[in-house]
Parts: C-alpha cells; sequence; structure tokens
C-alpha cells in the first residue's frame, strides 16, 4: 500500500511526497483508513514506528472541510507528555500540513504565557499541549474546547506514570461527548483500559508488536556493578571508547544527572544534562548542541526517553536502571536508529535486581553479562546454572584494568576520572568487548 492508497487530500500527499515518504509504516497503514471512517482508535505501538504521522495525517484530512462550529478553540487538541514530544508533534503537522496552511501551535509548561495567550486569541486548528499548562489555561478562561472534534492522547500510558491522570479527566470533561479520540500507548493495562473505558466509544483495536525490527541493530549489554565508585569507573571506560561517538547517559534523578554531567565535563569529556527542571529554552538549546556536535554525552532522566530524536546516537548507556520495564525499550531505542546499528549498556547492582528481572521479562530473555578486564565485579545477581552461564570476559590474556596497566582497578589508590585522566581520543583504545547475539523482543509482559 502507499500513502496514495489512503484517500488523503493532494496538498497532503504532496507534503509527505515532499518529506521523502511513500510506503506507510505498519502502524499508519492500519490506523489511517479506522480514523479517516470516523471511529475511536486505541493503538498499541513502541516510538520509532510512526505513530506521529497515523494521527497527524487523519487529522490534517479533517482540516480540509471546513467547521460550521463558531468559536475560536482548536479542532484538534493532542496531548503529549513531554515538551519535546510535543515539539516533534507540532514539527510534524508543519511538514505535512504545507499545503493545507492550518493555524496551529503549543502550550506547553515553561514557556512564556503572552504567546500563548496570542495563539489563543484568534481561531485556531491545531493545538498540541502537555497536560498541566493545557489546564492552567482552561482555569484562566483562556481556551474553550467546545468546537473540538479530534482528542488525541499520545503516549497516553507515559502520561499516567507522570501523574496526569486528574488533568486528562479535567481537559476530556470540557471536551464535546460527540468528539473523536484516539489513544496512541505502549501497554494497555491497568489505569490506560479504565481511562479508554471512560473516554471512548467502541473503540477500534490496532495492536503492533513490542519493537522487534526497529531494534534487531541494537546490541545489548549487562555490567553488574558493586557500587557507585564502581559504575563510575565503568563509565569511564566506555567512554573513552572512541566507537562511542555519541551518548545518552541515563540517570535516575535531576539531581544525578546534574552532578554526573558536571563530573564527565571536568574530566574531559564534553557532556551536558537534561532534565524536567530546566526550562525549555535551556532545553532546546542542550538538544542542539548535541544535534551540532557540541557535546558527546547527554546526561538524562526519562524526559528524554520519549520522543527526543538525535541522529547519530551510538550508545545508550543505563547508568540507573528504569523503574517500569517499558522505559527500558523506549530509552534504547535513542540509538540504533533509520538501519544504523546501535550498543545498549545497562549497569545493574544487586538492589536493582528486581528492575533487571522485569525487564528481561518484558523483553523476553535475559541481558547478556559482560565483565571488563581489571573491572570485575565482586558480587552477582544471578543464580548460578553451570559453567555455560558465567559472563563474558572483555579482552583476552591476562586481565588489564581501565588504562591497559596492571594494579590501577578499584582496590588501589587511583581514584577513577581523576584529573591527570586524558579526555577521549587522547587515551589508549579500550580493549573490545566480545559481541553476544542481539537480542529481539517479543511482545511480552512482566506478571503481577
Amino acid at each position: 500500500m502507499t500513502f496514495a492508497e489512503l484517500g488523503l487530500n493532494p496538498a497532503i500527499l504532496s507534503a509527505i511526497t515532499a518529506c521523502g515518504y511513500t510506503i506507510p509504516t505498519p502502524i499508519q497503514e492500519q490506523s489511517i483508513p479506522l480514523v479517516l471512517a470516523g471511529n475511536d482508535v486505541i493503538a498499541t505501538a513502541q516510538t520509532g514506528t510512526g505513530k506521529t504521522a497515523a494521527f497527524v495525517l487523519p487529522a490534517l484530512e479533517l482540516l480540509t472541510k471546513k467547521s460550521i462550529l463558531p468559536g475560536k478553540g482548536p479542532r484538534i487538541l493532542v496531548l503529549a507528555p513531554t515538551r519535546e514530544l510535543a515539539g516533534q508533534v507540532m514539527e510534524s503537522a508543519r511538514n505535512y500540513g504545507r499545503g493545507i496552511r492550518p493555524r496551529c501551535g503549543t502550550l506547553l509548561g515553561g514557556m512564556p504565557y503572552r504567546e500563548q495567550l496570542r495563539l489563543l486569541s484568534a481561531p485556531v486548528d491545531i493545538i498540541v499541549a502537555t497536560p498541566g499548562r493545557l489546564v492552567d489555561h482552561i482555569e484562566r478562561g483562556s481556551i474553550r474546547l467546545d468546537r473540538l472534534e479530534m482528542l488525541v492522547l499520545d503516549e497516553a500510558d507515559r502520561m499516567l506514570d507522570m501523574g496526569f491522570s486528574e488533568d486528562i479527566n479535567k481537559i476530556v470533561d470540557r471536551t464535546p461527548t460527540n468528539r473523536q479520540t484516539l489513544m496512541f500507548t505502549a501497554t494497555m493495562e491497568g489505569d490506560i483500559a479504565l481511562l479508554a473505558e471512560k473516554m471512548m466509544r467502541e473503540p477500534k483495536r490496532v495492536q503492533l508488536a513490542v519493537s522487534t525490527s526497529s531494534h534487531a541493530l541494537i546490541e545489548q549489554r549487562l555490567h553488574v556493578t558493586d557500587n557507585l565508585n564502581h559504575k563510575k569507573e565503568l563509565l569511564d571506560h566506555l567512554v573513552r571508547d572512541v566507537e562511542l561517538t555519541r551518548a545518552i547517559i541515563f540517570s535516575a534523578t535531576k539531581r544525578d544527572a546534574d552532578e554526573l554531567s558536571r563530573e564527565l565535563s571536568r574530566n574531559g569529556f564534553p557532556a551536558a544534562a537534561l532534565h524536567g527542571d530546566m526550562t525549555q529554552m535551556a532545553r532546546n538549546k542542550t538538544i542542539d548542541r548535541m544535534r551540532r556536535g557540541g557535546i558527546r554525552l547527554l546526561v538524562a532522566t526519562d524526559v528524554a526517553a520519549r520522543g527526543l530524536d538525535v541522529n547519530g546516537v551510538s550508545h545508550v548507556i543505563n547508568f540507573d536502571l528504569p523503574r517500569f520495564a517499558e522505559d527500558y525499550v523506549h530509552r534504547i531505542g535513542r540509538t540504533g536508529r533509520a538501519g544504523a546499528t546501535g550498543v545498549a549498556i545497562s549497569f545493574a547492582s544487586a538492589g536493582e535486581r528486581n528492575y533487571l528481572e522485569r525487564i528481561e521479562r518484558f523483553i523476553g530473555k535475559k541481558l547478556p553479562e559482560l565483565q571488563i578486564d581489571g573491572l570485575e565485579p565482586k558480587t552477582s545477581i544471578r543464580k548460578p546454572v553451570g559453567r555455560s552461564s558465567a559472563p563474558r570476559k572483555s579482552g583476552s590474556g591476562a586481565p588489564s584494568t581501565r588504562f591497559g596497566k596492571p594494579g590501577v582497578g578499584r582496590d588501589s589508590q587511583a581514584k577513577p576520572w581523576s584529573k591527570s585522566a586524558k579526555p577521549a581520543g587522547s587515551a589508549p583504545r579500550p580493549p573490545k568487548v566480545r559481541h553476544e547475539p542481539v537480542i529481539e523482543y517479543r511482545s511480552r509482559r512482566p506478571q503481577a
């Protein structure tokens, strides 16, 4: 099937062609006809599957027909969990809608109210918003939703994880009951199922298996760690690898992201933090710096796990394991994109055993455990199954250390990232890590 066969407006088809697309992805091929037919739709799919176009294209098609309802409020409303994802949705709407020129804009937390009030002072076609800021405008009386024709919840599961359930209910209560509702989510269980039951009318289901081909080129590794100092020594070793050209390092907290990025920068590794406490301007500037090559390492909280699109990310490093197994899939999906290969490395301590087990149940396989000569863990978080289950070591022959010299390990006097440490590119190339088979995903959730 081609986009031309979907029955879209010629102006929209022309824009799609100009963007270099001719064949829809599976989520687009299955969802778009259902949406165009006027159905409520629940689509279960991961990031990187083309889900944004799956709702943006039929939304634009709706706008080719003139509204008969009076008022200034939006005809299309898209709710997104993060400012980055909202920005990408808006970019897609503008790119695909260049032929019909819809009036559209964003309502995001951390951005000035003045520009948003100016946007809402005249009739608007598409609004992309984060739930909290939209509720602010509703309570201020600066936006009405009584002429809304389509409501889209993008990454609905993530919004509930982030505590937006109450805000979403407030927003839904202000929308017409005859609206069309689309929900895109990575999982369809628990609170998500209850929300869908409450706000949707006989929805059609589109369900894609958890990422398989989109993650087939990502090699995954596990390194067991003893403590924070051991983690930092392992990270120091990894970021010296010349094959690590650009990496996203995931941290559990905003404070840790700031501290880790500063420590990396002090020791010669260009790094910056990205998290929710930063202003939108600061976040945009950081992402732009990485895209332009100004920073090599981005230390982020899960705000960057979904929606962040930076080409050329060679490695993803889970300095802290995610709390939710689904977030592991989204995190590692930042690498191995557009046909490129990628490496996803996770650190796990004994205290994170439960998180690791959830991840492995979710993806259906165990992460291959590897060790680096000279930085072997003193503890094990695996139950011994026999000699074949022992972790692989990097290199061959006598054990080596981070710097290829004996005696420089965790038990020595040396500290990780000392002032004498050389920046990436000037240190000897680290020993190669033997590769285990790449893990392919299966759609499998952890059991309660």
